[in-house]
This record gives structure tokens, sequence and C-alpha cells, in this order.
């Protein structure tokens, strides 16, 4: 068992304040627009533009005074707008107000046009760069831009005429417009163009978005621009927020999802850096007053918050808008588009998490969204992010965590799994998150038909896909795997982390338990089990004896048509041995003696007896068997002592060494604060091995041709410096390091397939024409007895 930070030994409470998340909201009405006739088409304008239409102002509920117009020059060079007219007429006349403009715009910068007040109140415009007296509807009318002072005579097809160099048809009424008219504006709503002024297909209903009217003058600049913080102001081209502690105000958008602590929301405009996010959370300390599609502006100080409180400080923080002032400017109003990652959209990196070589990523800078892949899912945290086909990579958790990866990604398994390597962990990964919607029970290799939507999160260590509509499973057909039966000729020898089992365990785990044995790994001659509990299971009371254990299992594995087996083992000292509080968890070495196998007993080790190695005549030979390997050894303090025994295969000596090493608690998560991540729990596991292979060098210092078998949940990979140690000098061969990549894992994490359990041979068995295979039976599917997959290696010996 791979202990902390695995979620699965981590109570799952609340990681931050915005857990648990109600269901989102239902998705909001798009309000339909009315396609008329296009007029002749007309060449985009390479500059200046209409980049925003209000005419809601001074109005009951407006936010601002004045109508407005605004330009924008989406060009490289300055224009001169002097003798140009604004001009106005109403969604069905031919009469046309005008406007008359002067000066220059330059390239990225916007213009605001100041036409009539209402009658009622709202805030002041920013300074204008012209002023007008048009009274513009605030539901639909027509704009056009004109390069002379003539006013316009048409009713329709006004896009098209003499000196127009742009026009924008507002509301369904409008009888002239480029390609279609947007939808009804209101007293709350502006048309504003998308990409902060610099989309321009000559369709004005793809053109632009309706939102809150954001009225920006010639000192912003543009492509979404300052003229008032946006959100991605907020977010920033950074792993935190540059404006982190910091007021902001009427800070507009959409929302996107909504739970009982708070609500997502994202720009629709968004600017042309896909560096910096366009969504962002914003925490309500209770139950938010607006729904999904509601446009919104929000006044709120900026802060970085942590998740996971004093026992998350290895996390990200996540940036969120605190202590809102929220303003409803208009309800159902279209949803910004999910931001597409894999074919056909965005590519994440598919090998570097972080470029950070040391420290603390949020202070390091070297910003990297398009090679690192922490900083891939952090440009795109908060927003609407889609996924299609998303490919299962690792199976629902009983949290609802789905890890899955977007298709074409590489290193994959033959059964659809990715395969964790030393420098690949796999940045293409996300979680998906039930927080908003329940996530589907799946298993690797299924694929989640069809677009996976949600809003990006942060949770536990991970980039988290907090999924808006539950995704449909097209199953991949994964199925358990059965090995190949022993030959008469063939030592059969298992491993098999068997999950803290305890009496107190249902029946049905045993029962699986032995199905697995007897029907998956084939009723091998030698099962090393890890992680058999005492007879009080997680009850601490000081029982270290795990006879009622070992009975049920053995029992079971009769029941379901296997052999008798029989087993040997040294009970730890109560609570000296690690793993979940009171279980005292240990290794035993379980045996069938009806094919040649037997085992050497040399009684007296206790629990704190080192065992050790002796020459007869040129064999070694045990002090004790069963034994433990330097129990007493701090290498092995709060950790599983290795387990020792001298077997007789058909007459010769086979020396076994079961062992569970130190877990990987304290370890640093791979899309973690501190890059590269520390992985302190690994310097016990290199004591551990050095203890073990000195005591298998023992061994073959008597006999070289000497048969010993190492195995077990080393809790680390085959590419590890643990297993360095174990395979130095070539005396020892790591089985799992033999295969080919897609095969190589015992384990899933995290949607990363990853071996953790290995089965080691001494040089002469390595020799023979030996059968090894890892039996996939748990660590892919939603349902698991245990969580680690067992292995079983196969001997030809005389």
């Amino acid at each position: 068992m791979r202990s902390t930070p695995n979620p699965r030994t981590i109570p799952r409470t609340p990681r931050f304040r915005r857990r648990p998340l109600a269901a989102a909201s239902a998705a909001a009405v798009v309000a339909a627009l009315v396609a008329l006739p296009a007029g002749v088409a007309r060449a985009a304008s390479p500059d200046i533009v209409i980049s925003q239409v209000y005419g809601g102002g001074g109005n009951s509920g407006a936010p601002y005074a004045n109508d407005f117009v605004e330009l924008y020059n989406r060009g490289t060079a300055p224009v001169s707008v002097t003798g140009w007219t604004v001009q106005y007429a109403s969604a069905g006349g031919s009469s046309w107000s005008r406007t008359t403009l002067s000066g220059t715009i330059a390239p990225g910068h916007y213009f605001l046009v100041q036409e009539a007040a209402g009658a009622g109140t709202g805030s002041a415009l920013p300074t204008a760069d012209a002023t007008g007296t048009i009274a513009m509807s605030a539901t639909s009318g027509k704009v056009a831009l004109v390069t002379n002072g003539t006013a316009l005579t048409c009713g329709s097809g006004c896009a098209t005429q003499p000196g127009v160099k742009d026009f924008v048809g507002y509301g369904s009424s409008a009888t002239s417009a480029e390609g279609s008219p947007t939808g009804n504006l209101s007293n709350t709503t502006a048309a504003l163009r998308a990409g902060g002024g610099t989309t321009d297909t000559d369709n004005n209903a793809a053109d632009f978005a309706l939102t809150a009217p954001t009225p920006r003058n010639s000192s912003s600049t543009g492509g979404g621009g300052t003229g008032g913080t946006r959100i991605h102001d907020i977010q920033g081209a950074a792993r935190t927020s540059p404006l982190a502690g910091s007021a902001v105000s009427a800070v507009p958008g959409v929302v996107t999802a909504v739970g009982p602590n708070g609500f997502w929301y994202q720009d629709p405009q968004p600017d042309n850096d896909p560096g910096t996010s366009e969504g962002v959370y914003v925490y309500t300390a209770g139950a938010p007053t607006v729904a999904v599609g509601d446009s919104v502006t929000v006044s709120a100080t900026v802060t970085q918050y942590r998740p996971g409180g004093t026992g998350g400080t290895t996390n990200l923080s996540i940036t969120e808008l605190t202590a809102p002032t929220v303003t409803v400017v208009a309800h159902n109003a279209p949803l910004p588009a999910a931001t597409l990652v894999g074919p056909g959209g965005r590519i994440p990196p598919s090998a570097v998490i972080s470029g950070v070589t040391s420290g603390d990523v949020e202070t390091a800078g070297n910003y990297q969204p398009a090679t690192d892949g922490l900083d891939f899912w952090e440009s795109l945290e908060g927003m609407r992010v889609e996924i299609d086909n998303a490919a299962v990579v690792g199976p629902t958790n009983k949290y609802g965590e789905l890890p899955v990866v977007p298709q074409g990604s590489t290193t994959r398994t033959n059964r659809g799994g990715i395969l964790l390597q030393a420098a690949d962990g796999n940045p293409e990964r996300v979680v998906l998150g039930k927080a908003l919607a329940p996530t589907p029970t799946a298993n690797v290799g299924d694929t989640l038909t069809g677009a996976t939507v949600g809003v990006l999160d942060y949770a536990f260590g991970n980039f988290t896909l907090q999924v808006t509509a539950t995704p449909a499973v097209t199953s991949g057909a994964t199925a358990p795997e059965v090995t190949t039966a022993p030959t008469a000729g063939q030592l059969a020898a298992a491993t098999f982390n068997v999950e803290n089992l305890a009496p107190s365990d249902p029946q049905s785990k045993f029962d699986g338990l032995a199905a697995g044995i007897v029907t998956n790994l084939r009723s091998p001659d030698l099962v090393a089990l890890e992680e058999i509990q005492d007879n009080s299971g997680a009850t601490d009371d000081g029982t270290v004896s795990a006879t009622q254990t070992l009975a049920k299992l053995t029992a079971a594995i009769t029941a379901a048509g296997g052999p008798a087996y029989s087993y040997r083992a040294i009970d730890p000292v109560d609570g000296q041995d690690g793993g979940q509080p009171g279980g005292n968890i240990r290794q035993v070495l379980l045996f069938r003696t009806d094919r040649g196998l037997s085992f050497t007993d040399r009684p007296g080790a206790g629990s704190t007896t080192a065992d050790s190695v002796a020459n007869a005549g040129g064999t070694p030979q045990l002090a004790y068997s069963p034994g433990r390997i330097d129990p007493t050894d701090a290498a092995f303090a709060s950790s599983r002592k290795p387990l020792a025994g001298e077997f007789r295969w058909n007459g010769k000596p086979v020396f076994v060494i079961a062992n569970h090493f130190n877990s990987k608690g304290g370890d640093q998560p791979l899309f973690g604060r501190y890059q590269q991540p520390a992985h302190p729990s690994e310097s016990q596991r290199h004591d551990q091995a050095t203890l073990v292979k000195d005591f298998t060098d023992q061994i073959l210092a008597v006999d070289p041709n000497a048969s010993v078998i190492v195995l077990g949940d080393l809790n680390d990979f085959e590419f590890s410096q643990t297993a360095d140690i174990l395979t130095a000098g070539g005396s020892l061969t790591d089985l799992p390091r033999t295969l080919p990549l897609p095969e190589r894992y015992t384990y899933v994490y995290e949607g990363n397939s990853q071996v953790l359990d290995h089965i080691l041979i001494s040089r002469s068995l390595a020799a023979t024409a030996y059968s090894y295979d890892i039996v996939h039976i748990n660590s892919e599917f939603s349902s698991q007895l245990s969580d680690h997959d067992p292995q079983v290696v196969r001997i030809p010996l005389p």
C-alpha cells in the first residue's frame, strides 16, 4: 500500500472552503439570433472597427449614465479619424444621426464616443475622446463608422454603402448588419467585439458577445487591454496573481458554474495571450445569488488561497476573489466557449511538468505554459475546458476522481493507461472531479465519448476538471488477466499486497482474494503476502497475532478450489511496523507443499531477532527460518521488517525474502508548489535496500549459484535508486525492468501506471528460461480488492 500522499490514506475533508460543491445551476438559455439576409460581402477592416455598442445609458438599472460607441485600432499603424462620423439609425429606420470625430487612434488603442444621457442615473463614463448627443435604443439599432461627414440614407444593405468603414446591427429587429445582427441588448448589456476588439469576420452575431458594458478610451490598450480590470489582468501571465492583495472593481464576466460557497465566472472577451486565464473563482462564503449564464461584474479582493490548510503547504495556491460585491447586469448570456485541450485545440506538454529546477514555483518566475505542464494547466485555471473523447488512464476512485488524458498522448500501456517514467511524469494528465456533477464509473482503457466539459480547478496536488455534466463512457472491455499455470518442473513464486487484510473485512474480500490466487495466479507454489493485519485489525488493543486473518484466507482459498496452503510469519512488536494504526501489518510466506516445495523450519527467532547466514559445508543456511533481517536497525524504524525463509524445491534450497519497504508518505506531489519535488521517504528505502542486498550477498558469498528470490512491495519504481541498490553488481535481476515499457506497472496512482511491486531473482535463476508475468486484476478497475496487482515468476528448476 502506498501511503500519504496517496488519497486512499488521507481523510477526504474539504480541501478548501468551497467544498463540497452542489450540482451547478441549469445551463444558461442562449438568446436566439434572428438571421437576416447578408449584404454583399465586404473586406474586414484592417484597422479601425466598432468594438463596443451600448444604448442603455441612464435607463433604469443602467451602470452608466450615457450611451456610447467604442472604436478600436486593430492595425499596426496610427489612423487619423478627423472628419469621420459615427452614425446611428433605429432598427428599422433610414434616418441617420451623426457625431463628428477628430484625432488619431494609435494601434492597439480604443476611442470612446460618448452619446446622449438617459433620464435615470448611472456612473460617468471614462473621459470621452469624442462627444455627441445621439439617443440610442437600449435594445436594437444600427451603428455605422463612416469615413466622411455625409449622412447615410439606407434602411438595409447599409454595411456596403460607400464610405462605411465598419457596421454593427444590434438586436433582432435590426434591418441591416454585417452578416446577422447581434442579440437584443438591454439597459445593462452592451455588444462587445471578441478578442478585445481584434476579431472581425464581418458577422456581427459571431463577432460580438452580449455582456456588461466596459467603456474604454484612448488611454486603454487593446486586445482585451485595460480600461477597467479584466479577469486576465487578475490572473496574469504568472503562477500567482500580480494583483494579489489588491482590491478590484467592476470586473466583468459570465457565470459558468455555481456551488454553495461561490461561483466561477469567465470573461467572454479574452485577450490574445493564451498564458493568461480568463476565468476565476469567486468565494462568497455562502450560497451565491447568481445563476449560470448571468452576466455580472464583481468588486472584490484578489487572494491566493492554498487548499489543504496547514497540511497543504506543498499544494499550489489558487487565485480567488474574496469579500465580493456582485452585480448581475443580465441573465441568459451565452457562456464563453470552452477551451479545447487535445487534438484540434491546445496541446499540453507531454513530458515536462515544470522547468523550475529548485524551490517554490510561485516565486521562481520562468512561467512557460507552452512547454511546462504545470504552467499549461495554470493558464487555464478557472476557465471552461473541453476534452474530446478523453482516454481514461486511472479508475474512478471512491472520491469520484477520474484521471484522463487527451487522445494522442504518448507512452501508453498495452491496456490503455499511461506510463510513469523517470523523465516523464505525464503532464497531460488531468483529474475529473465531481464537485459540480457526478463523474462516471470507469476503468483504465475506457473512453469518455464526446466532449467532457468543466471548469479547471486544483485539488489534492492535482489540476482537477470539475465536470459540469456527467460524461458518457464507452467501455474499453479491459478485463482481469489470468496467468499461465506452472508446469511440473517450474517453481511458481508470486507476491501480492492484499491491502490491510483483517478478520473484520467482509467475507467477499477474502473470497475475492482467494479467487485471485487460485484463478488468476493459478495457485502458485509460493505467495509473499504484504499487509496482513492482526486479529483485531485496526483496533489498537495490543493484539499482534494474525492467526485468524490467515485462517480465513487459507480457508477461502480451499473453498475456491485451491490447494491447502501453509504459512510462516513472525509477529511484529505492537505499533512498530507502520501502516494503519493498530493493524500491525506484516509479510507472510504462504506456500503449498503438494508440488515439491517444502519449508525448512529453524525456529527460535522473535520479533527483534536478527537472522544471519551460515556456511554449512559450502551450502548457505539461514540461522532462523523464518527470520527477520536486522529488525532493530534504524532503517526499519516504523516500517515492515523483511521476512526471510529457507525452502527446498525437490530437495534443493531456495532462499526467499519477502519485503514491504517504507511508504512514500511525505513526498511532494508532481504538480506541487515545490519543483523538482522532494522525495524524503526514499532515503529510508535506500537504507532498507542496502541491508537486504547485504543479506543476499551473504548467501551468494557462500554459493554464487544459490537460488535467491527477493520480492514484495518495495514502494519504489523500477528506475529508482532503491532498485539500483538491489541490483548493483548484477547478483540480482529486477524482473519488472526486463519487460517492455507498455507492460511495466503494478499500480495506478493518479492516472500514472507505475511499478511499486517487484520480484528479483539471483543470477543462477535469471539464467534459466523463466517466465514472468504481472497479472492485472486490481489497479485498473474501479472495483478493487487491493490497489496493487500481483505478479508471478515461473522458474524451471530440476
